[in-house]
């Protein structure tokens, strides 16, 4: 009991899943008690301005360079600090995260160019092509490797934009989500098993590990089945990056599907929510679209399908030990599993999503909508969206700098076919769902 106990508190101290929880939530807090003594967060939460001459840009940084210093400092304090309780090399850390905030910095600023803005090349877009670029053209040594933290970026990222999102709202699309992502994962993840094991002769645990990335939220659901199934370590790598090759294609695709189709932005956002395949690469088509996309997209995606992590981990996990280990062990043994890896596969930082949104809803009540608007929204809320901002951008580019497609055909072309044809049955079906199924309810947004 008591080595169980402190293996909890462990946990809740040495994962980014938990850490990405406590450094958003923090962050919110901390915002609310600025404000409380009189203060916000404003000041240190800058960001490159939107620009279509040089002289506005170089008058913000004059400006500002002093917050920009102080911010970054901040930033590379809660991350480094973090980071080496999770495990990693301080010492290679840090000059890592100062050369990805000063990348970060030169990407927003283009971004938010009016020439690159006309063409839809934003921010997140910018970042992504940069890292593609620089990660296939040059060797990305170690120590910069360890900097690129894109899930603990993200994770941060989403808890901070639960306090964007009221939580009526969450509740209102909640059970719609869920009802769209179960249809989703089952239909996906049924045709990349079948046809992996049936037509190409794949083994059960890699066509396993295959199937949940592409039905469930890419690279997070390969790491945690792969780990439930006891799959090679080469099927959890191949299939990573597949998931990463498929989910920046869709970026562009979904982006500019939703654009030539002229979907309301709620219903675009719950496309991109049920067919993209990482939560970071969704947000970034999804940000191109709009506010509304964004918010249905964070229905979709983390309240729908990501809650879907753990409940995959523990069927797949009940059939490896039932049946795939008892068949390949010669006296047929079995080893009993427990319920408790539901919780252990599940993913955390939706706790911290919804505990931000509740945070944030119950400071809300406190105000008029007259008030809400003109003191809590610019003073509070606004400096948290900036920062969010900022984690995501992290992202983009670490994934990015993280993605080398020649990794991709390790293993040949079988596994990209098998999770190709996935592909062809989860997008069209996730259009379907979002604007003729459950349209009027996306619409809404």
């Amino acid at each position: 009991m008591v080595a169980e106990t402190g293996r909890k508190k462990s946990l809740l101290l040495t994962t980014e899943d938990w850490w990405a929880v406590w450094l958003g939530l923090g962050i919110i807090l901390v915002a609310l008690v600025f404000y409380a003594a009189g203060g916000t967060l404003k000041p240190l939460a800058v960001s490159p301005p939107k620009w279509v001459t040089w002289d506005k840009v170089s008058a913000h940084f004059t400006k500002n360079i002093s917050w920009y210093f102080l911010q970054m400092l901040a930033w590379l304090f809660l991350f480094s600090v973090t980071t080496r309780m999770i495990g990693l090399k301080t010492t290679y850390y840090i000059p890592g995260f100062i050369i990805l905030f000063g990348v970060s910095t030169i990407i927003l600023v283009l971004g938010n160019w009016k020439t690159f803005s006309d063409l839809n090349l934003e921010p997140p877009i910018l970042a992504l092509i940069l890292g593609l670029m620089v990660s296939n053209i040059f060797k990305i040594p170690q120590w910069l490797k360890t900097s690129l933290r894109t899930e603990y970026y993200i994770k941060t990222g989403i808890v901070l934009l639960g306090a964007t999102l009221p939580l009526t709202l969450i509740l209102y699309a909640g059970p719609i989500a869920f009802s769209q992502a179960t249809i989703i994962s089952l239909a996906t993840f049924g045709v990349i098993y079948l046809v992996g094991t049936r037509a190409f002769k794949l083994d059960q645990r890699f066509a396993s590990v295959l199937g949940v990335g592409g039905s469930v939220c890419g690279v997070s659901a390969a790491i945690a089945i792969g780990a439930a199934v006891k799959a090679d370590k080469e099927h959890i790598s191949i299939t990573i990056c597949i998931v990463a090759l498929w989910a920046l294609l869709m970026i562009f695709f979904l982006t500019f599907a939703c654009k030539a189709l002229h979907l309301p932005q709620g219903i675009a956002g719950a496309w991109i929510g049920s067919s993209e395949f990482a939560d970071a690469a969704g947000y970034a088509a999804a940000a191109s679209i709009g506010d509304a996309a964004v918010n249905s997209f964070t229905m979709m995606k983390v309240i729908g399908r990501d809650i879907w992590v753990g409940i995959w981990a523990f069927v797949l996990s009940f059939i490896s030990v039932m049946v795939w280990e008892k068949n390949s062990k010669k006296d047929g043994t079995v080893q009993m599993i427990g319920a408790s890896i539901i919780w252990e596969r599940f993913p955390k930082f939706v706790i911290g999503f919804i505990l931000a949104s509740l945070i944030m809803s119950a400071v809300s009540t406190q105000f008029t909508e007259e008030e809400f608007n003109k003191v809590l929204s610019p003073l509070v809320i606004g400096p948290i969206k900036t920062l969010r901002t900022w984690a995501f951008t992290f992202t983009f580019l670490s994934i990015g700098l993280t993605t080398r497609f020649k990794e991709i055909f390790l293993f040949g072309w079988k596994p990209l076919t098998i999770f190709s044809i996935g592909v062809m049955v989860n997008v069209p079906l996730g259009y379907f769902l979002s604007n003729i199924v459950f349209k009027t309810h996306w619409i809404a947004f």
